[in-house]
C-alpha cells in the first residue's frame, strides 16, 4: 500500500514524481498515465507556456484518485480533485475533477453536489486533457473515442456506472475531442 503523498510544489517533474509514487505500482494504470502525459507533452505545443505546462502536469495527475490512500468517494476524478485541492492546487483540482466529462458519472453516483464545488473551466486545456485521456487505452495504446468506449464497456460491462457515465457523455466527449483536434490541426477519427 502506498502512503499518502504531499505535493509541496507543482511542476511537471513533481507531478510525474507524485503520479509515480501513487500509481506506479499498478503496471496498467501507470502505462496509461505515462502515455496520456506523453501525448499531453506533444499537445502542449499549441498552448502558451503556462497552459502547456498545466496540461502536462494535469495529465500526470488525472488518475491519482485511484490511489488507495486518496480514496474518499470511490470516484477517482473527485478523489484526485479533493486531494489536489487539499494540496492548494485548485485549478489542477478542477481540471482533474472534470477530465473526460466526469460530471456525467458523478451524477449517476449521486455526487453532483460535490462535483459542483469544482468549476469546469471549459478551456482548451480541458479539451486537450480529455483528448489525451480518451484516445489512450488502459495499457497506453492509442485508441479512437469509439474504441475507448467499447473497451470500457467490455471491461466493466454495459450496466456499470463507468460505462453508463461515458455513454451518457458521448456527445460532449465528441465535442471536446473535436475542439482539441482543431487545436492540434488534425481531424480526430471518431
Amino acid at each position: 500500500m502506498v502512503e499518502a503523498y504531499e505535493l509541496t510544489e507543482l511542476t511537471v517533474d513533481s507531478a510525474r514524481t507524485a503520479a509515480a509514487r501513487l500509481l506506479g505500482h499498478d503496471e496498467h494504470r501507470w502505462a496509461h498515465v505515462q502515455a496520456v502525459a506523453s501525448k499531453a507533452a506533444q499537445a502542449a505545443a499549441v498552448l502558451g507556456p503556462a497552459d502547456g505546462d498545466l496540461l502536462v502536469v494535469t495529465a500526470w495527475l488525472h488518475d491519482v484518485g485511484y490511489a488507495a490512500p486518496l480514496v474518499v468517494t470511490k470516484f477517482h476524478s473527485l478523489d484526485g480533485a479533493l486531494w489536489l485541492r487539499g494540496q492548494g492546487q485548485e485549478r489542477v483540482a478542477c481540471l482533474v475533477a472534470h477530465h473526460s466529462c466526469a460530471s456525467f458519472e458523478a451524477g449517476l453516483r449521486g455526487l453532483s453536489e460535490l462535483m459542483a464545488t469544482f468549476s469546469d473551466e471549459g478551456t482548451a486545456v480541458r479539451d486537450l486533457l480529455t483528448y489525451c485521456d480518451m484516445t489512450t487505452g488502459p495499457r497506453g495504446q492509442a485508441m479512437t473515442l469509439a474504441e475507448r468506449l467499447l473497451d470500457v464497456e467490455r471491461r466493466y460491462g454495459p450496466g456499470h456506472v463507468v460505462t453508463r457515465g461515458l455513454r451518457s457523455a458521448e456527445a460532449e466527449l465528441s465535442h471536446q475531442l473535436a475542439a482539441a483536434s482543431r487545436l492540434l490541426g488534425a481531424t480526430h477519427p471518431m
